[in-house]
């Protein structure tokens, strides 16, 4: 199996706002970041896309004219009672605890790092590893970090080494 891990577009939010599951849209940059990812993938060998269901996934994934599969645990980390607050108005006595152990502290009504890595661990060896088909993934930063972290055996605490902008394409 060959897979295409694809990281949505860039989102339509500004700056320091604290957003995971939140369903935005995307900017008016959309067609030229579709066009460079298009260039990047086999699209005609493509036979399957899976995708996030938020609409940042959801609007690429549409993009391939292939059949997709919307799957939640492609979603981004549940920031729960933090989604859509700038960072700067969480309060340090709930962020910092967080930002010193995200992999198992879960956010208020939300969730931890490692529990984003269960999910998306679930979901990929949920696939037919097995296969020759070649598939696409369009999804967040976090699950696809999470995944890789798995993959190149890198401790979950230091996946936000690997870097991945808006639109970036990954081959497995």
């Amino acid at each position: 199996m060959e897979i295409y891990l694809v990281r949505h577009t860039t989102p339509n939010i500004e700056k320091g706002i604290c957003y995971g599951q939140s369903d935005i849209g995307i900017t008016d940059s959309f067609q030229s970041e579709v066009k460079e990812i298009h260039q990047q993938i086999p699209i005609e060998q493509i036979s399957t896309v899976y995708s996030s269901p938020l609409q940042r996934c959801k609007l690429l994934a549409k993009t391939f004219n292939k059949d997709i599969i919307f799957d939640n645990r492609l979603k981004e980390l549940n920031f729960g009672d933090w989604e859509l607050q700038t960072w700067d108005s969480i309060h340090s006595k709930a962020l910092d605890p967080w930002m010193n152990d995200f992999v198992n502290i879960q956010v208020p009504n939300g969730e931890s790092y490692i529990l984003l890595q269960q999910r998306i661990l679930d979901f990929y060896t949920s696939l037919d590893h097995s296969s020759e088909e070649k598939i696409i993934i369009v999804t967040h930063a976090g699950p696809i970090r999470a995944l890789l972290s798995h993959i190149r055996q890198i401790d979950l605490k230091d996946s936000f080494d690997i870097k991945i902008g808006y639109g970036e394409v990954i081959t497995i």
